[in-house]
């Protein structure tokens, strides 16, 4: 499941690339001018081969990506410190990229989980001897095997325990559901607290275990403890093709913001994804 995909700096912008998704990931642009980020990872993704560029970019900067053939596939209300929008922007090399696979189901999936917007989250009780944790470093080896039985491939190297262990000491936070000792269900904070917004993802559950509303606990708990932290927007990626993941976000009262095309190598192929995102404050 490991990706070769590498995090870089590029004329002070953090970017990931890679052959697996096949596409530049312009994660933060922080101080870069847009006049030279934009020709440099065009030329990176001609010299790459890859075939799309995905980029989140404050809206007052948007401009010049649109002037260059960038198109504003989500925006994010409040994902800079609660007050500014971020615009998550598409940029293809290839035509044939930005041409959604599936979009009937797509679209269904969609009205399904926004039909459950707003209503009463019922939701269920902990089945007896599972118990909810933050998890530890000594838990990366057990977390990472749980990974790659859910997941054939992940944009990200979440099979590999050092790459866990290094995250948490960084900026990301996990939490999972256990039953004596062994992890059933798991999920992620990813945290930029100078701009106090909080990716919630990596949810994984082990199949016999699915259908018992374990995501949606796990959701809700994060959801606690990043603001209580500080961070006062929470968003989401969600596979667009995955009912569950997206009526979990869709019960929690996320707002639909947009839709990536073709966006992320997830679960063996490349997948269009979901944007999803809340304000923290009246958690």
């Amino acid at each position: 499941m490991s990706t070769c995909d590498i995090i870089e700096q590029r004329s002070n912008a953090t970017i990931q690339h890679g052959p697996l998704s096949q596409r530049i990931y312009l994660m933060k642009l922080s101080n870069a001018e847009p006049q030279s980020i934009i020709p440099e990872l065009k030329t990176l993704a001609r010299r790459k081969g890859y075939t799309k560029i995905f980029a989140k970019v404050p809206q007052p900067k948007v401009s010049p990506f649109k002037e260059a053939g960038y198109r504003v596939e989500a925006r994010v209300p409040g994902f800079f410190k609660g007050e500014e929008t971020a615009c998550f922007l598409g940029y293809y090399l290839n035509p044939k990229r930005q041409v959604p696979r599936d979009k009937g189901k797509l679209d269904t999936v969609l009205s399904i989980a926004q039909a459950k917007t707003h209503q009463p989250c019922r939701t269920k009780p902990t089945p007896p001897k599972l118990t909810l944790k933050k998890c530890r470093p000594q838990d990366a080896s057990a977390m990472s095997r749980l990974y790659k039985k859910v997941f054939p491939s992940y944009p990200f190297p979440i099979d590999d325990p050092g790459y866990i262990q290094q995250t948490m000491q960084t900026h990301i936070q996990y939490y999972a559901f256990e039953s004596n000792g062994q992890l059933l269900a798991l999920s992620s904070a990813e945290m930029d607290p100078k701009q106090k917004n909080v990716e919630m993802t990596d949810f994984a559950t082990l199949p016999p275990y699915r259908g018992q509303g374990l995501a949606v606990q796990l959701l809700r708990h994060m959801e606690t403890q990043m603001a209580a932290q500080g961070m006062t927007t929470a968003y989401t990626i969600a596979r667009a093709l995955s009912p569950g993941m997206n009526i979990t976000f869709a019960k929690r009262d996320y707002q639909y913001n947009g839709r990536l095309i073709n966006n992320t190598h997830i679960a063996g192929q490349i997948e269009s994804m979901n944007v999803w995102s809340k304000g923290l404050s009246g958690v």
